[in-house]
């Protein structure tokens, strides 16, 4: 039998589990073809198999998150983009059940060993950088975010509209030099009915330096909303930009959707409001005869 692994460390000034205040995340999926994905997984996680769905082809996704946490000292919000192959431990294999895209997007496996291997993570909050690397060993690294998303604060819609940019961390531990863009994503999914997705726990894979597998489960507390994307009509609903080419993203997400397969799903996740502040309305300062 095999002696019980013990826990990764959490170093100073971390605290887990994480807990989120608010977040809003929307993710686009591709079913490609697997050859180029599992010789890229290897070199980032070797011992990690991509998963295989409808004609041997494997997963890829894009995913967008903007999120706030609550510290002692205050407040702070973080945005970043994932670019994630959809995977399993290999040696877990025989645990698996053979799922549709479809069956895994609303979450059928509930072994929860399919989970997002990460090849690139940008963020633009060094501090979550730091988390990122030193407690789930995420390829993670800085950049900026220009975005339009829904919002019960701004107009009517269900459109996700998300430039990444590369940059910088300072000496301050703060976002310096703007690199220019790296990519553009856009969801369009207005008029679309979606489909609870009890999809979380979300497992997120890592590989340290030292070449251990790690793993770590992420739960949002309501169903994700997910829209099937399959139908030649909505070939047009999603949109992918790399504008870096030879930068390590652009590279690897080129490699892997090459001039861009039609998507098969995206996914998305808003944080119901807390509280809102009302219109205010005249008070009478004199008596109305």
């Amino acid at each position: 039998m095999t002696a019980p692994l013990p826990l990764p460390p959490v170093p100073e000034p971390f605290r887990l589990p994480f807990h989120y205040g608010s977040l809003h995340q929307v993710g686009i999926d591709w079913l490609v073809e697997s050859g180029p994905v599992r010789e890229l997984l290897a070199k980032h996680h070797p011992d990690l198999t991509a998963a295989e769905f409808e004609d041997g082809r494997a997963l890829v996704s894009l995913n967008y998150q903007l999120y706030f946490a609550q510290y002692a000292f205050g407040g702070g919000v973080t945005q970043e983009i994932e670019f994630n192959v959809i995977a399993f431990p290999t040696a877990a294999e025989g645990r698996l059940p053979r799922l549709t895209y479809a069956q895994y997007a609303q979450g059928w496996d509930q072994t929860k060993l399919l989970g997002i291997a990460r090849l690139h993570v940008v963020c633009d909050n060094p501090f979550a950088i730091r988390a990122g690397r030193e407690l789930y060993a995420e390829p993670k690294y800085p950049g900026r975010f220009e975005v339009g998303l829904p919002s019960l604060n701004g107009p009517e819609g269900d459109t996700w509209n998300v430039r990444c940019r590369a940059a910088t961390v300072g000496p301050d531990d703060t976002l310096e030099k703007d690199l220019g863009p790296l990519l553009d994503i856009t969801a369009e999914l207005d008029g679309l009915t979606p489909v609870a997705a009890n999809s979380a726990p979300i497992t997120g894979y890592g590989t340290d330096s030292e070449g251990r597998l790690l793993a770590g489960p992420m739960n949002v507390y309501q169903p994700y909303r997910w829209y099937d994307l399959a139908a030649p009509e909505h070939s047009e609903r999603t949109r992918l930009a790399v504008h870096a080419p030879n930068d390590d993203l652009g590279r690897d997400i080129l490699t892997l959707l090459g001039t861009g397969p039609q998507a098969a799903g995206a996914w998305t996740h808003q944080s119901p409001p807390v509280a809102a502040h009302n219109r205010p309305y005249y008070v009478p300062t004199e008596p109305r005869l």
